[in-house]
Formats: C-alpha cells, sequence, structure tokens
C-alpha cells in the first residue's frame, strides 16, 4: 500500500547545501580528497569555558526539564547582552530559548501566520525560509533585490509588496549567502514600515566592516532570532532563542511546551558560559575569518568569478559565475565531480542568484587556497575544451 504524503511536505523544497555535501560525502568514501567550502559550519572547536560549563552541569546531572521559556539566568545573560552590545533593554520574559533557531521560525510562523497570509522574504535569501513558511501555512513573497544592494531589501521595494494579507517581513543581516549588512539608516527605514520586523540575526558577533545592528534598536514591533551556533562554532549543540513582544509571548510559549518542550539543560548551561566568558573566543575566530575573507575574495576575482561586492558578515562569498554556466546546481555538481571541491549553487537560495556560487570560507586557509588552485585548473581545462 502506498502511504500519501501531505501537501503541506510536498511544498518543501530539497536542501541543495545539503543534497551536494551528500554526494561530496559519497565521492569522498570512494577515496576522493574532498574540500567543503559549501556548508556554514565554522572549523573552530567549541571554546573551552563552555566545554568545562557543560561538563560540569552533567556532572552536576543537568539533565532534568527546565522552564520551556529556558533556564532563567541564560535569558537573564541574554537581556544583558543585548543591553550592553545594543543598548536595548528587554525582559526575561520576552525570551524563548530552543533547539536551534529553526524549530523558532517554524513556532514563529505558526504564531503570526494563518492559512493565505504573506511573509515578504527577499530573493536570494536562506534556502529554508520559505519550506518554513508554507508549512506554516503561510505565503512567501518574493522581493527580487540587487547583487548592487548585497541583495539586502530597499524600502521602497518592501513597501510596494505590503498588502492587507501581510504579516511582515524577514530580514537577515549579517546575511546568508550574501554576508551582506543592512545599515543603521536601512534599518531605520524597514522600521519604519508598518508591518512587524522577523530579524535574523545569527551571524551577529561575525562582522567585519562596518557597525552590527540590532532591529530592537530602531522598532519594538520586531521578533529576533538569535543563537549560539556560528559565532561560537556550536552548530551541533542545537541553542538558540527567540525575543518576541510580550504580546505574542504566551502563544509562542504554549507552542513550545506542546511541541519541543525545552532545551537541553546542560547545553543552556554552555550558553550562559559562552556568553559570559567568551567573548575573546569571537574576537579570535573572527579576525581569521577576516583573513580568509580577504583571501578568498582577492582570488576569485583574479580567477574571474564576479564578486559585485565585499562580503561584510557572516563567512560567505556569493561569487557570479554566469559567464561559466548559468545553471549553477549543473556547475557547482561540476566542480565537485571534477575537482573535489564543493561549493553551494546559487539556485538554492532562489532564483535571483541562478548562475553564482556560494563559497563559504569555514575551512583553514591552506585549504581554501588549494581548493582555488583546483577550480582554476578546472577553469583553464573547461576553457581549453571549449575551444
Amino acid at each position: 500500500m502506498q502511504i500519501p504524503i501531505s501537501n503541506r511536505a510536498k511544498q518543501v523544497e530539497p536542501f541543495l547545501a545539503m543534497e551536494l555535501m551528500e554526494r561530496a560525502k559519497e565521492l569522498e568514501a570512494e577515496g576522493q580528497e574532498i574540500i567543503y567550502l559549501c556548508l556554514g559550519e565554522p572549523d573552530f572547536k567549541t571554546p573551552p569555558a563552555i566545554l568545562a560549563a557543560t561538563g560540569q552541569a552533567l556532572a552536576d546531572g543537568a539533565t532534568s526539564y527546565t522552564h520551556s521559556l529556558g533556564l532563567l539566568e541564560l535569558r537573564q545573560e541574554i537581556c544583558r547582552h543585548y543591553l550592553d552590545c545594543y543598548g536595548v533593554e528587554i525582559v526575561p520574559e520576552q525570551v524563548m530559548v530552543s533547539s536551534g533557531t529553526s524549530p523558532l521560525m517554524l513556532l514563529l510562523f505558526s504564531t503570526i501566520l494563518d492559512d493565505g497570509d504573506e511573509l515578504i522574504l527577499t530573493d536570494p535569501s536562506y534556502a529554508c525560509y520559505p519550506g518554513f513558511v508554507k508549512f506554516s501555512g503561510g505565503h512567501p513573497v518574493l522581493l527580487k533585490t540587487d547583487a548592487k544592494d548585497g541583495f539586502q531589501p530597499r524600502p521602497e521595494q518592501v513597501k510596494a509588496l505590503i498588502t492587507p494579507k501581510t504579516r511582515g517581513l524577514l530580514i537577515n543581516s549579517p546575511s546568508n549567502p550574501a554576508g551582506s549588512i543592512l545599515s543603521s539608516r536601512e534599518m531605520e527605514a524597514l522600521a519604519d514600515l508598518s508591518i512587524p520586523i522577523i530579524s535574523d540575526e545569527i551571524y551577529h558577533g561575525l562582522t567585519y566592516q562596518g557597525d552590527e545592528r540590532c532591529i530592537l534598536e530602531f522598532t519594538q514591533n520586531a521578533f529576533v532570532l538569535g543563537g549560539f551556533s556560528k559565532a561560537y562554532a556550536m552548530t551541533g549543540w542545537r541553542l538558540g532563542y527567540l525575543i518576541s513582544p510580550l504580546s505574542c509571548m504566551r502563544t509562542l510559549q504554549t507552542l513550545h511546551q506542546n511541541f519541543l518542550i525545552c532545551a537541553n539543560h546542560f547545553v543552556q548551561r554552555g550558553g550562559i558560559a559562552a556568553l559570559q566568558q567568551c567573548q575573546d573566543d569571537v574576537t579570535d575566530m573572527r579576525n581569521v575569518y577576516d583573513k580568509r575573507r580577504k583571501k578568498m575574495i582577492s582570488r576569485l576575482r583574479d580567477l574571474g568569478f564576479g564578486v559585485h561586492f565585499e562580503p561584510k558578515g557572516a563567512f560567505y562569498v556569493l561569487a557570479d559565475a554566469r559567464h561559466i554556466d548559468s545553471n549553477s546546481q549543473r556547475l557547482a555538481l561540476d566542480i565537485l565531480e571534477k575537482t573535489g571541491v564543493a561549493v553551494t549553487p546559487g539556485i538554492d537560495f532562489g532564483e535571483g542568484a541562478e548562475g553564482f556560487l556560494r563559497f563559504s570560507y569555514t575551512r583553514p586557509l591552506a585549504e581554501i587556497v588549494t581548493a582555488l588552485e583546483r577550480i582554476e585548473l578546472y577553469l583553464r581545462q573547461r576553457g581549453a575544451d571549449l575551444c
């Protein structure tokens, strides 16, 4: 008997970055040496203070349920962090801690979207955003952005898309896949629109040029997604948080109680240590990323890729490869098969990035140099084959 699949599930597209990585793993198992420039996975070890705190928490028996919003001490530390970094005053009752930001997005969109409601997303943007919106019953309205703007939205573009069904705008700064940041002027203009702003700030702590600004500096009509995965090298720990207006917190908490219960107790203890003790570790990692960023931008341009703007945050370069092949998935797979270098096809992030490739600089500099040498040889051979 064939079991039918729900229409809701069918709307979610495959995550091409993961599909490409899985193909790379197959090639690696066959003996090919692979360099992974395809995923946003820090190559640094989690800072020692976090390891020590979680080890002690386990020794102390911190394996029980916690409050559904998260440990009060962790939520207080998050509040202190926002006051120290952005001058924003929030209270622990506005903060919900969970197992990464992905489940929080699902809960948030389920809270603010009824069937057919619209959420404005930029194109390109993080590949999984549309799936979260559709699975929650909403309709993603895609705003075509421009490379010269770092693929960030212009306020007048957003305003033109607002309808009676619009329930918000989702922004990401520093952004994935472009690594661009929104200026304070741009954030202020977006905040002046008559819709809630959902700000994915998971890459905060990894800004190399310009000021790192939080949407809560400009409006309280906003939700902030943040976490520990990127800046603290804690991807596998699965620890994130959502800051929400108090008016939505009870509904969000109820959904969390029902569907996720709470985040891991001992992992939350690691989050406390991260905020209290690990800012120097973040600075050290950021300085290394910045060196890699500069090298990758320079080398990609030498190879003829179009880097139309310099990424100022996160750890990605979105490079224009349309002069090589307008089909980014075909090109990324060909590069992987022939060079052993895994990069992400731009189409994963929307039609607006088709023909681009996303390069991640979350590998040691020597590996990045080797990867780009392989791609240089690939381009030479491809050119020779076309002659």
